[in-house]
């Protein structure tokens, strides 16, 4: 397979030469040219026809949004694009903006430290999100070509009607396992891709929900709040970045916020359910971790909780879903088609522990099946 081919497109000499250097010592990566604002880089879009760009946000003549938008008004085909932020209110606002815009994922520009241990931040933020994306080329590639090898070999057979799916099917598994009664929580891990998963999902939830949603999403500081505040325009439910202490209320989705983690506690009333907000460490390299959430998720709310994991790299929720499930929760999975990275619902699925596994499209409603 031919390696992908990046464009880098940032304002400053630095950062397209540190890019490019860590795209370029990526096996199966190569950088195929680089832009200095968003005007030159439509024009090296159409002439290289990248798999992937680097894309800064904040360029002269042409940013990184209103080369989003010029791309979306051109209708072609978006390549893969990853944004370089800065940690910052406004740049969490507008990489959330970039995303709902059709950006793949993100990585935040350091914000201290020596050229060294700056460019090693950029190389362990940008690998993965890169490797990623070479592999699904090379899932594609070897799809495409089994789909070759068996059209060219099938032989000519009268066709026959398509039998009805059975339940025993991945994507149409019926919850076999006793569950106490109707959940009454709902959690949901996710990673990259989420926002857009998110925004696709939530607002189809009824503001009469009556139940709290729980959300961790992989993000930094910042960003968590401009997402939970984008999402809370689109919702019927309320939306909030997690604060410590919070009581976790019918129609309230609380996110929990970047670099810390966030776990569910009895109140001292003894009656509700609380967050509490914690330093302590990252799990599976994750903080906030849906693990972590999981965890006390399935000992609080034993037979009587909805856990969802969805598009994102790596395992995280895998372990906790797997209290959750031997605790009686109902457990649901983004299917492969649907997911931006088919990393975190792999595992759930493939062990067998998740009770249905549907399509993006379908998550709201399978979900709203649980609480009934």
């Amino acid at each position: 397979m031919d390696p992908i081919k990046v464009l880098v497109v940032d304002d400053t000499i630095l950062y397209r030469k540190v890019v490019g250097d860590v795209i370029a010592s990526i096996p199966g990566a190569e950088v195929c040219g680089t832009a200095a604002n968003g005007r030159f880089a439509l024009t090296k879009i159409k002439t290289f026809k990248p798999d992937l760009i680097t894309l800064d946000i904040e360029m002269p003549e042409m940013n990184g949004l209103e080369l989003l938008e010029e791309l979306r008004k051109t209708g072609m085909k978006l390549p893969r694009i990853i944004m370089l932020s800065t940690l910052t209110t406004t740049g969490g606002d507008m990489t959330i903006r970039a995303l709902e815009l059709g950006a793949f994922d993100f990585i935040t520009k350091p914000q201290s430290g020596t050229a060294a241990e700056n460019v090693e931040k950029i190389r362990t933020r940008l690998t993965p999100a890169v490797t990623a994306l070479i592999q699904e080329k090379k899932f594609r590639s070897r799809l495409s070509n089994a789909r070759a090898t068996l059209a060219r070999t099938a032989t000519p057979r009268e066709a026959k009607p398509k039998p009805a799916a059975t339940p025993a099917s991945p994507s149409h598994r019926r919850i076999t396992r006793p569950v106490s009664r109707a959940s009454e929580v709902v959690t949901i891990g996710i990673s990259t891709g989420g926002p857009n998963a998110l925004a696709a999902m939530l607002p189809k939830l009824p503001a009469d929900i009556g139940v709290p949603v729980l959300i961790v999403q992989h993000m930094p500081p910042v960003f968590t709040k401009s997402l939970a505040a984008s999402l809370n325009t689109k919702c019927a439910i309320e939306v909030k970045e997690a604060e410590d202490g919070d009581l976790l209320k019918p129609g309230l989705a609380l996110i929990a916020p970047g670099g810390k983690q966030m776990r569910v506690e009895a109140h001292r009333d003894g009656i509700h359910r609380m967050v509490r907000i914690t330093n302590d460490p990252p799990e599976n390299s994750c903080r906030p971790s849906a693990d972590y959430l999981f965890r006390s998720v399935a000992d609080h709310y034993v037979g009587r909780a909805t856990g969802i994991i969805m598009t994102g790299m790596g395992q995280d929720g895998f372990k906790g879903l797997q209290k959750m499930h031997e605790n009686g929760a109902v457990i649901l999975a983004q299917d492969e088609a649907s997911c931006t990275v088919y990393g975190m619902p792999k595992a759930p699925t493939e062990a067998g522990i998740t009770d249905k596994v549907v399509p993006l499209s379908d998550m709201a409603r399978a979900l709203m099946g649980t609480l009934k």
